[in-house]
């Protein structure tokens, strides 16, 4: 059977950084979410008996680390379904996933609902999110709708996201600014493996509960001022923990930091504007639509034009559009 899906990007507000558990990719903390509509992952999976083998073709080429970490992903929803067929998965990005902007978040989340689906399983919401957090645990979050958080739990079972508030909750503007930093030195799982070594991560993990609930609350009554203050000193605070793990992580590009300091001189001069960083050199600018206009304005005078501009969107979804 062959199924495809498209799945979201999803920017953290309050971000994931840190396992207790390497293997079932447990959380340190709970994090929060918004799927990003316009940065996404179309992924095509069939089992047949057919195959001799699996094939994994991501952005047109096969490369060897990538396609095992999508293999033993199809082992496991082989084993779930009691099926020994071999697969063939193609799977496109439509933006590069070199750039800090969560492809493995999509390419897991589009990967576990067709790959399921093509398996013949029936997996709740739910069952789909604890699924893709076992391919990359970001990925859990872009299953369901809008606004999510990924509660860290106690247990496999029991870490999973889910929607906090519907994609129409709050229109929210995401300017997704790309800067060409090109491939990290240091992959992201390999980092959230050094957590440990920050001095200040204990202090970090320390007040992540309380920031979760202030986050949904600024969510909720759609504060502005206050929401985009807490999701800057956020960014600012996982940046330091990886810069002060050993080895260091220094994500950053010296565009990243020009674009932080622009946003601050802006917002001085009227300009309501955030950023948030993921674990890479782009940066996102949180606006709101009155905003856009001006932003895209500023950005173009510091000589920076490709960005991508997202709204709050959906979950993971079927499609009938294969790629193969």
């Amino acid at each position: 059977m062959k199924t495809t899906a498209i799945a979201p990007s999803n920017i953290a507000f309050i971000k994931y950084w840190g396992k207790r558990d390497e293997k079932l990719r447990l959380p340190t903390n709970s994090s929060i979410s918004m799927n990003l509509s316009h940065l996404f992952t179309t992924t095509t999976v069939e089992f047949s008996q057919q195959y001799r083998q699996d094939t994994v073709v991501i952005d047109g080429t096969n490369e060897r680390r990538e396609a095992e970490r999508v293999v033993g992903f199809l082992d496991q929803v082989r084993h779930r379904s009691g099926s020994a067929s071999f697969a063939r998965v193609e799977s496109v990005n439509n933006f590069d996933k070199s750039a800090g902007l969560a492809s493995s978040a999509s390419g897991f989340a589009a990967l576990t609902v067709a790959a399921t689906s093509a398996a013949g399983l029936m997996l709740s919401e739910k069952e789909l999110s604890i699924m893709a957090r076992l391919g990359s645990g970001s990925a859990c979050r872009s299953i369901p709708a809008g606004f999510v958080e990924w509660k860290k739990g106690r247990s496999s079972a029991t870490s999973y996201a889910e929607t906090l508030f519907p994609a129409d909750h709050w229109r929210l503007l995401d300017i997704a600014v790309m800067v060409g930093a090109g491939a990290k030195k240091i992959p992201t799982s390999a980092g959230q493996r050094l957590v440990w070594t920050s001095p200040f991560f204990r202090t970090r993990l320390a007040g992540m509960d309380n920031k979760n609930t202030r986050l949904k609350s600024y969510i909720k009554t759609r504060d502005f001022p206050r929401f985009g203050e807490l999701i800057e000193t956020e960014a600012l605070e996982l940046h330091t923990v990886m810069m002060t793990s050993a080895p260091p992580l220094f994500y950053w590009s010296p565009k990243t930091v020009e674009i932080i300091q622009a946003v601050w001189r802006w917002r001085q001069e009227g300009l309501p504007v955030y950023f948030t960083i993921d674990a890479g050199a782009s940066v996102h600018l949180i606006c709101q639509p009155t905003g856009q206009i001006a932003v895209k304005t500023k950005l173009k005078q510091i000589g920076l034009i490709n960005y991508v501009v997202n709204y709050p969107t959906g979950g993971t979804r079927l499609t009938d559009h294969h790629l193969f």
